[in-house]
């Protein structure tokens, strides 16, 4: 796994990019002169964690035969910003699920996903409290 950043603006824009040349563009704070032209850092890692997670749901429901026809996932996070560096405290993830889908299924899935497959919640549950909520919606 490559990725590679070059300076695009200003002090902390910068564009990462993939093997597969796609990009994103990453930025500081503006507290400390970021310009707000793109994600964050420690955002990048939620947005990790949302991706990572939600393929292993999607991935875990379709082997068990599910009927997931959506899925929705929303991160809330907190930092000990008494620390330095400020890493994250809390972080909550909330999953809306469409679909005809089996609640001891979709628990399941969820415990294999936190437990076993991503390796982000893995990686940042070390340090963190990971909080996992579910809705279904019936569609």
């Amino acid at each position: 796994m490559n990725i590679n950043l070059i300076r695009k603006s200003g002090k902390f824009n910068f564009e990462a990019e993939n093997e597969n040349g796609f990009t994103v563009e990453l930025d500081a704070k503006a507290a400390i002169g970021g310009q707000g032209k793109g994600f964050r850092p420690m955002e990048m890692l939620l947005v990790g964690l949302g991706g990572c997670s939600g393929i292993d749901m999607v991935n875990v429901l379709t082997k068990q035969k599910e009927p997931l026809d959506d899925i929705k996932i929303a991160i809330k996070a907190t930092r000990k910003d008494e620390e330095m560096p400020p890493i994250f405290d809390v972080i909550d993830i909330h999953f809306d699920l469409f679909g005809d889908l089996s609640v001891n299924k979709v628990e399941r899935a969820l415990q294999m996903t936190f437990d076993k497959y991503c390796s982000v919640s893995n990686i940042l549950g070390r340090s963190a409290t990971i909080n996992f909520t579910y809705n279904i919606n019936k569609v």
